[in-house]
């Protein structure tokens, strides 16, 4: 089997290297990563400059762009044969509810389902110490598992884990998105030159309390599994839509 790995933390990653040293026992393991963090980059794709690849150690590839960049260059130019799985992870820090919209953690494993390929995303909660053994572990048996099921057509696999101990660890949960409360969303601040400047990125306020949802697994200490579908459209609007008075 091939295993492809990329992530949105880059080359030095802890999570990185964890996710790797677990995945070994399936086959070839090749990783294919991004030279620096790239958390947030979302599912952005590189045109409008030339990427650099460097291979810095076998089965181990650094390119100076996207989760997603990563992710395409391995499958159409970087490798041989089509992997048989692609893995990202392991992020430093959950990627829960509406945040997946911005992860680059959960992007590659998107590009690697629309490129047909199964696909999942893993990222443990923050907290020190980090526990990349538990997220490392469960990575492992998941990816078994689909090497040998496969997964439904469209359909990616987004992994939250507890930052806990494997044995302290409640199981495991199908969970739908769920959402967070921020507050202060943009910060003001003003530089020694008197110019106003802007951090996006207020204070988390915690998330709604919804039983069935990534949130609530992860309260509860479960690991959470969300599937996702490439498919956006809201199937139960369209009729509602059509009898808008659109044209003429």
């Amino acid at each position: 089997m091939v295993v492809l790995v990329s992530n949105d933390d880059g080359a030095r990653s802890e999570g990185l290297t964890a996710l790797l040293n677990y995945l070994q026992p399936l086959g070839e393991v090749i990783a294919v990563v991004p030279d620096r963090e790239r958390s947030a980059a979302a599912h952005s794709l590189t045109l409008h400059r030339p990427l650099r690849v460097e291979e810095v150690s076998r089965n181990f590839f650094v390119v100076d762009g996207t989760p997603t960049d990563c992710i395409t260059l391995a499958v159409n130019a970087l490798l041989q044969v089509r992997p048989d799985l692609v893995v990202s992870g392991i992020n430093k820090g959950a990627n829960l509810g509406t945040d997946i919209t911005y992860s680059g953690t959960v992007s590659a494993a998107v590009e690697g389902t629309l490129l047909k390929i199964p696909s999942f995303a893993v990222s443990l909660v923050n907290g020190e110490p980090y526990h990349f053994d538990t997220a490392g572990e469960f990575a492992f048996k998941l990816a078994k598992l689909i090497l040998d099921e496969g997964l439904p057509r469209d359909t990616l696999l987004n992994i939250n884990v507890p930052n806990l101990p494997w044995q302290q660890v409640q199981g495991v949960k199908i969970t739908r998105q769920g959402r967070r409360r921020f507050k202060d969303v943009i910060v003001e601040k003003t530089d020694p030159r008197g110019k106003k400047y802007f951090w996006i990125g207020g204070d988390e306020l915690g998330f709604l309390r919804v039983p069935g949802t990534d949130h609530q697994a992860l309260a509860e200490n479960f690991i959470s599994i969300t599937p996702l579908q490439l498919d956006l459209t809201n199937y139960s609007c369209l009729e509602e839509f059509e009898a808008w008075k659109l044209w003429p």
